[in-house]
């Protein structure tokens, strides 16, 4: 792994335009323009485009995409340089879900990010996080009862659907007090529809807007509904949630209706496509390996310590594998050094997760599907930045502690009790805003004790 000091001298791809000079700082290492031309001919998704110039290049590489260079950064110290250390010089230009989230916290900058993520910081720790673990409990029994009348029936179902299911009743419950009922569900899967489009949508806004405007007039409706309701002191059996929050926030003149609504939506999608998608990898995971599932139910009995530890550990393991988020944009804001080389102000950057957690020279053995590596002495890297399903620094999700405690509760009801048994598997991985399997998991359920 590349340092600071005492790089030496890198190789680089065929064709790579690589300049050295003794003494000075160095441009970053360029892939050819070969590369990308193959990459484009043969109509390749971008994370094999990264790939190649990470396994060609090192952990600090550039390529050309358009007129200006992008650099791809995996290396654990480059992404918590970028990350953590100096995110005022790499920053957030515009978010491919801004269609979608508009505003909000996710794709807001400057003061208006910090003023939003100050509002909802407090309500995802501590005794924030508190606060929603009922609404957690009672999504994941109801899920589980589903499964266990699932069982008792035969009946054939998809765990890609129902994680999705899980995890929305999981943040509509602690947005608005109650449960997410079937219409409302039917008009959330505009949420799915919208993110799986963006990669693909126009360049040009209107014509993206236009080309998803039913399924924004959806997402808006269901929107518009739930913040009518708080607003008329609507609380549920649950108490106020996250929405009546936001509400109170409105006497704060920047909290218009509309940033309202793009809030709920980002925390409606955010909160529960992320622990969704993570949820289905996983099952996918012990499919495959049958021994973590069994090392997992013997590490101790139900609810204890032990047993919980083991449960996350498979989520990390998942998370490692399939992070959250596989790709962070940012934007060099001014003239840095990074790792040794020369960033100009005007660069694209791409700090990539899926690589960094597929790193041989961070992870031991990176394809392979161990969960223990997380409960193992040393059994994992130590730098933060070699681990950041989540991002790292001021602008990780503020979701982190949600999304385990969302996964581990429903794990610790479903693991135990049924084993799905996959009629048919995902031939095909997605790689858009989060990285899903793509296509439909059908599956009966066996029970996971004899």
């Amino acid at each position: 792994m590349e340092t600071e000091a005492g790089l030496g001298s890198l190789p680089s791809l065929p064709g790579a335009d690589v300049t050295d000079v003794p003494g000075t700082e160095r441009p970053v290492p360029e892939a050819g323009p070969g590369l990308v031309k193959r990459w484009h001919a043969e109509g390749g998704q971008l994370v094999e485009l990264l790939t190649q110039v990470r396994a060609g290049i090192g952990g600090v590489a550039a390529f050309r995409l358009g007129p200006n260079p992008t650099v791809l950064v995996t290396d654990a110290d480059a992404v918590q340089h970028v990350l953590a250390r100096h995110p005022d010089r790499y920053v957030k230009r515009s978010h491919r879900a801004r269609l979608l989230v508009g505003d909000g916290v996710l794709s807001a900058s400057g003061a208006a990010w910090k003023r939003q993520r100050r509002l909802l910081q407090s309500q995802f720790t501590g005794p924030g996080m508190r606060r929603y673990d009922r609404r957690i409990t009672e999504a994941a029994r109801t899920t589980a009862e589903r499964w266990a009348s699932y069982a008792r029936t035969g009946q054939t179902f998809d765990v890609g659907q129902e994680m999705r299911r899980f995890a929305l009743d999981a943040i509509w419950r602690s947005l608005t007090g109650h449960a997410l009922d079937d219409e409302t569900e039917r008009e959330l899967e505009a949420v799915g529809v919208v993110g799986a489009a963006l990669p693909t949508l126009p360049a040009d806004a209107t014509d993206a807007e236009s080309a998803v405007a039913a399924d924004l007039a959806r997402i808006d409706a269901v929107a518009l509904r739930a913040i009518e309701a708080a607003r008329a002191g609507d609380v549920g059996p649950d108490g106020p949630g996250l929405l009546h929050v936001l509400i109170d926030a409105a006497e704060r003149p920047e909290y218009t209706d509309r940033l309202i609504r793009d809030e709920l939506v980002t925390l409606l999608t955010a909160g529960h496509e992320t622990t969704a998608t993570t949820l289905s990898w996983l099952y996918l995971l012990l499919d495959r390996h049958p021994a973590a599932r069994e090392q997992a139910l013997a590490a101790g009995q139900e609810g204890s310590a032990h047993s919980r530890e083991a449960v996350r550990a498979l989520v990390h393991e998942t998370l490692r594998l399939y992070p959250s988020a596989w790709l962070l944009a940012r934007h060099a804001a001014e003239d840095d050094t990074l790792a040794g080389y020369t960033v100009k102000a005007g660069t694209d950057v791409m700090v990539c997760p899926y690589l960094t957690h597929r790193d041989p020279e961070l992870w031991a053995d990176p394809e392979r599907f161990d969960p223990w590596r997380f409960t193992t002495p040393n059994g994992r890297p130590s730098h933060a930045g070699a681990y950041y399903p989540f991002g790292i620094g001021p602008r990780a999700c503020l979701g982190l502690q949600f999304a385990l405690r969302e996964s581990t509760v429903l794990l610790e009801r479903l693991l135990p009790a049924h084993t799905p048994v996959f009629a048919a598997l995902p031939e095909k991985t997605q790689y858009g805003i989060t990285v899903r399997p793509d296509g439909p998991m059908p599956a009966t359920l066996r029970p996971s004790r004899p």
